[in-house]
């Protein structure tokens, strides 16, 4: 067997799309502000030598419950409508990939699964990935070449209907540049149009069974499936992946991993057993509840009162990091650190108001991003910051505040850049010019954390001139932000600890750019950054992506969320960034 070549240190992390709600790079922190020294070491699995994981002996434990911030959704995570961290939370042991990513953002070749990950050749770029013989799906179908081919082909953007895209991909990255073979069973080789050193992101939260597919389409070998298929089977397996995995059903829906899904309430819970089927070493809890509390302070209480065992809170909350840290006499171990995550402010380039720069300028110039923080964030993380930057996080290389002057939060300016632009204030002080109102909703999720920056929002803005409306819907991720439903949008973007995966956010016309955006400059920026095999030119251009962007006032990232848990009786939970509680539950022991 042969280790993952070694690559510049931007080619060590990487993932094809980023997910909606979770809570960088170099920005990523073991630091605990819970006071336990012990949490930092939480953050590596037991199972991790070297460059590779392998499940470790675990002694078995009874039920557990794990509460978190929003309900699973969906199956298939890979999709522009259901892609949303909530479901990567529970996924994450039930559809196993060629890596796993730990608490510190490293990735390890998961050895439970694969033989080998090489580059085979540089030019053109080849990699080839060797699975392991005898995993299977806990229907006893076979987990091999399969899989990967369907994650391959499914997100790599090659098979159009005319303009439209059969399969609605979250993210296209790394994919769109591949072409995808099968050699045999257990042989996976992708040939690259280009260089894209970030090929360790693939194949990491989005192999599906490709079985179920055939089985529920009469397509017989998804291998065989090309662009230039008939249609007729290209859009049976379209329709079917892009739309049959909503929900939970048991027989569309098996595991490979440690765990396997056998139970599902939708908006309440989803319940994880142990996958007898399951090639590695058996270990963590019997079952897993996962279940949604909306209210940071109702997980915590719920934790306080033997009701559930963990909080995995991908929405940092004040009130309750300080309900969480006076338990620490209870036995409850509370932590927090900077994520993988960062909330921000997308504004729709099609609503008729915010297609005005002066609007867009005046609005970021307006909002207090500091005062947010030290209202809302400073308790569970004290020592955070506006984020300056949509691409890089604060420790990162390459990172520039590019904000500080466009978003002082100073409503004279605010004031000054709409009268400068012909605008006016009626006699509400809200101001108008022919007509139209500086007037706009900010759309988001029921979290009370969310309603309450909206409401500093507002406050901020009125002063400014700018009316900020309220809009909370409890489906706004699932149903309305894909679809580009909003003037604002206030969430979060959580991926994997590189750079490449904001391509399909911000490139014109990318799978998750439900906002509209349109920056040549910062496409041609993009396009150059993925294909470079050094570092120090991979960092140039994203740098010029980035201040492209900032440019553009089409984005306000607000800060960089931290992550946040608590759990008792059992030996260590960590938050990993983008995975959440549950990445290493398989090693989960009761004290």
């Amino acid at each position: 067997m042969r280790r993952t070549k070694a690559l510049p240190a931007i080619a060590l992390f990487a993932s094809a799309s980023l997910v909606l709600g979770a809570c960088g790079g170099g920005g990523g922190s073991n630091n605990s502000d819970g006071g336990d020294s012990s949490i930092a070491e939480m953050a590596t699995a037991r199972g991790e030598s070297g460059d590779s994981y392998t499940a470790p002996d675990t002694k078995e434990s009874d039920q557990v419950v794990v509460s978190t911030d929003k309900p699973y959704t969906s199956y298939n995570n890979a999709t522009e409508d259901a892609n949303q961290s909530y479901n990567t939370f529970a996924l994450v042991l039930v559809q196993p990939g060629a890596h796993v990513l730990n608490g510190n953002n490293k990735y390890s070749l998961n050895k439970d699964v694969m033989e080998s990950i090489e580059v085979t050749s540089k030019s053109p770029q080849v990699v080839t990935w060797k699975l392991k013989k005898g995993v299977t799906w806990s229907d006893g179908e076979a987990w091999d070449c399969d899989d990967f081919y369907m994650a391959w082909f499914t997100q790599s953007n090659s098979a159009k209907k005319g303009d439209a895209k059969y399969f609605k991909a979250a993210g296209t990255t790394g994919y769109d540049l591949m072409t995808g073979e099968c050699k045999d069973d257990q042989t996976f080789v992708g040939t690259f149009s280009d260089p894209y050193p970030d090929y360790v992101g693939l194949f990491n939260n989005d192999v599906l069974p490709a079985h179920i597919v055939e089985k529920q389409t009469g397509v017989a070998d998804i291998t065989k499936l090309t662009k230039s298929s008939p249609e007729a089977d290209l859009q049976k397996v379209a329709d079917f992946w892009n739309e049959k995995w909503n929900g939970f059903t048991k027989e569309l829906s098996p595991g490979a991993g440690p765990y396997m899904m056998t139970g599902f309430e939708p908006n309440q819970s989803v319940t994880l057993e142990r996958n007898p089927k399951w090639v590695g070493k058996p270990g963590g809890p019997k079952k897993i509840i996962l279940k949604a509390i909306p209210d940071p302070v109702a997980q915590a209480q719920a934790l306080e009162n033997g009701e559930v065992t963990v909080n995995s809170m991908a929405q940092p909350d004040a009130n309750a990091a300080t309900k969480l840290k006076g338990l620490s006499a209870q036995g409850i171990t509370f932590g927090a650190g900077p994520g993988l995550s960062f909330e921000h402010l997308d504004l729709q380039l099609k609503n008729p108001v915010l297609a005005k720069e002066e609007i867009r300028k005046a609005f970021f110039m307006c909002v207090k991003r500091q005062d947010i923080i030290d209202k809302l964030i400073t308790e569970v993380q004290s020592d955070a910051k506006p984020l300056g930057s949509l691409i890089f996080f604060p420790k990162d290389e390459g990172y520039k505040d590019l904000y500080a002057d466009k978003a002082k939060g100073d409503s004279a300016a605010s004031k000054k850049i709409l009268s400068d632009a012909g605008w006016t204030q009626g006699a509400d002080g809200v101001f108008a010019k022919d007509g139209v109102r500086a007037s706009f909703r900010i759309s988001h999720t029921d979290i009370p954390r969310r309603k309450q920056t909206v409401e500093l929002i507002q406050g901020q803005c009125k002063e400014a001139g700018i009316e900020v409306k309220d809009d909370t819907d409890s489906n706004f991720l699932d149903e309305r932000v894909s679809q580009g439903d909003y003037d604002v949008a206030l969430f979060a973007w959580s991926g994997g600890p590189i750079k490449s995966d904001k391509k399909s956010i911000y490139e014109t016309g990318g799978g998750q750019n439900w906002q509209n955006l349109s920056v040549p400059a910062a496409d041609t920026a993009f396009k150059s950054a993925v294909s470079q095999t050094s570092i120090s030119d991979s960092l140039k251009y994203f740098q010029q992506a980035d201040e492209a962007l900032a440019n553009s006032y089409g984005s306000l990232p607000l800060f960089q969320m931290p992550n946040m848990w608590a759990f008792k009786g059992l030996d260590r939970v960590y938050f990993q960034s983008y995975y959440g509680a549950l990445w290493d539950a398989n090693e989960w022991q009761s004290k």
